[in-house]
């Protein structure tokens, strides 16, 4: 039997609501699959940890997770916790100690009544975006000179290292071969002349490697203007780390909106866990309320069966969800229906008990 031994970090907010919905979806999926299990640890951390304790996480909570296959993370942000303190002391030291260089993404319609553009299906808007996880604008580079004064000046260095360009871009190219679609670079390499301009040439270097991949390049601001006007255009889309912040929120603005955005953030060559998370931040005003909508925790965990090799089950798990979104009453307030967090996540299980 394989077992699936998971790291819980439920955060803050709407978190452990969601996360509880996902965490009883997966339970379902093992009761009917006497081949797969799950083991579930739950770890407190998050701001309402930090307001209690001074520290966002437990000093040696790195070494606490390593052992895990992979971690489950509900949300992180909370009033009076400034957002650079809860991002750079858990979400980012994780993504960094654990070298979660891919970031993983789906851009995908699952309900055509779901998007604003109009006379768009499913058929035009179904993208992967892979983000570099784990340097760029957010590598943590930088410094405040002359603070308080006329002259202060905050600089932000972005890093681009040959290793990270390189690993994420091949990364790409390769999924983009398997999936056998177009791939996509993003950059800005016009303005950002030396960033960017190595970022455009690593991505030719490495496609000389592909020639099977057909291959696009644009400017993040052309791009921007695709994801709206165009998306049929995208199938596989690589891009760096704070353009692949923005775009993929852009992309879910496209699809139904950040309670349908999963995200993973995967180290491939498994030496360390991954972390799978819904990407909608921890909405403090409507938690404990029962209308946080769980389908994004959901669809995290279906990248999670995706990344240990259970894709009929993450295949499942978006085939019931395209199902549930044909049942406008079973659906949160946030897509139109009356149900709470509770019924969402019931009604999902009940339906997976059944396949």
């Amino acid at each position: 039997m394989k077992n699936i031994n998971i790291a819980v970090i439920p955060g803050d907010g709407i978190g452990p609501e969601v996360i509880g919905e996902g965490i009883k979806v997966l339970k379902a999926i093992e009761a009917r699959d006497s081949n797969l299990s799950f083991s579930f640890t739950k770890f407190p951390w998050g701001c309402e940890y930090y307001l209690q304790e001074g520290k966002m996480m437990d000093a040696d909570g790195i070494d606490q997770l390593a052992g895990f296959d992979a971690i489950y993370l509900g949300a992180v942000g909370y009033p009076g916790v400034p957002d650079h303190i809860s991002l750079w002391n858990l979400l980012l030291r994780i993504r960094k100690s654990f070298d979660q260089y891919v970031n993983l993404r789906p851009i995908s319609l699952l309900h055509p009544e779901l998007t604003p553009l109009k006379g768009k299906s499913g058929d035009d808007i179904d993208f992967l975006v892979i983000r570099e996880n784990s340097e760029g604008e957010y590598a943590g580079a930088g410094d405040r000179l002359f603070q308080g004064k006329p002259e202060e000046v905050a600089l932000q260095t972005g890093v681009f290292s040959r290793k990270g360009t390189e690993r994420i871009i091949r990364y790409a190219y390769e999924e983009a071969r398997r999936s056998n679609r177009t791939l996509t670079s993003i950059s800005k390499g016009n303005a950002l002349q030396y960033s960017m301009v190595f970022w455009d040439e690593v991505f030719e270097e490495v496609g000389r490697e592909y020639p099977d991949v057909e291959t696009y390049s644009y400017l993040v601001d052309a791009a921007s203007l695709y994801f709206v006007t165009d998306p049929e255009r995208f199938e596989v889309v690589v891009t760096s780390n704070l353009f692949g912040d923005i775009l993929t929120d852009l992309g879910a603005a496209l699809t139904g909106g950040l309670g349908l955005a999963a995200g993973a953030n995967i180290n491939p060559e498994h030496k360390y866990p991954s972390m799978f998370e819904p990407i909608h931040g921890s909405a403090p005003d409507i938690a404990g309320k029962g209308l946080a909508n769980p389908l994004a925790s959901i669809w995290s965990a279906s990248q999670m069966l995706d990344f240990f090799g259970e894709e009929e089950w993450g295949k499942t798990v978006l085939e019931i969800m395209r199902e549930m979104l044909q049942e406008p009453q079973q659906l949160t307030p946030d897509l139109g229906g009356k149900a709470t967090t509770q019924d969402v996540g019931d009604r999902f299980a009940d339906m997976l008990g059944k396949r």
